[in-house]
């Protein structure tokens, strides 16, 4: 199966949008609001200080995503890229997709001295995404994410 990785541009956005949805629903069980999710991923994608969206096709087909920011970390004098909103359409899970990603992603940061790590985190009952995870190499980090929200977060579907 031959996968293309490209960088993702203000035409893919509603594609975008689909699959983030798909994911918090899928992921969290969470119904996320159109607008402000529109808005978002039309943010980031004009303006990469945001973070960096890159898409994986199959025959011309968008068939997954993932997305990094930035993070300065004073500690290692570098940058940790923040992996975020990955989704594979479940037809092409298991078959190279998320690699395809994850590999391009990776080779980005080898290509930059000052990139200390890759990082994500990950919803802490999703087995199968933290297996996939390990395969590409990635491993625990040893920490809990915490947050005080400031605006209100999406529903749960099953609240």
């Amino acid at each position: 199966m031959s996968i293309n990785v490209r960088k993702a541009n203000q035409k893919d956005a509603v594609s975008i949008v689909k699959m983030n949805k798909a994911l918090a629903l899928e992921t969290e069980s969470m119904i996320l609001d159109d607008q402000i999710l529109s808005l978002g991923v039309e943010n980031c994608l004009k303006d990469s200080a945001k973070g960096l969206y890159f898409l994986a096709e199959f025959e011309g087909s968008v068939i997954g995503q993932i997305m990094f920011t930035f993070e300065w970390s004073d500690w290692r004098n570098g940058w940790i890229w923040w992996i975020q909103s990955v989704y594979v359409e479940p037809d092409f899970r298991g078959k190279g997709a998320f690699k395809s990603l994850f590999k391009h992603v990776e080779m980005l940061a080898l290509a930059q001295s000052d990139v200390v790590a890759i990082r994500l985190y990950v919803e802490i009952h999703n087995l199968t995404a933290k297996e996939v995870y390990q395969k590409v190499g990635m491993q625990h980090a040893g920490y809990e994410v915490f947050q005080k929200s400031f605006k209100p977060q999406p529903e749960c579907e099953n609240k």
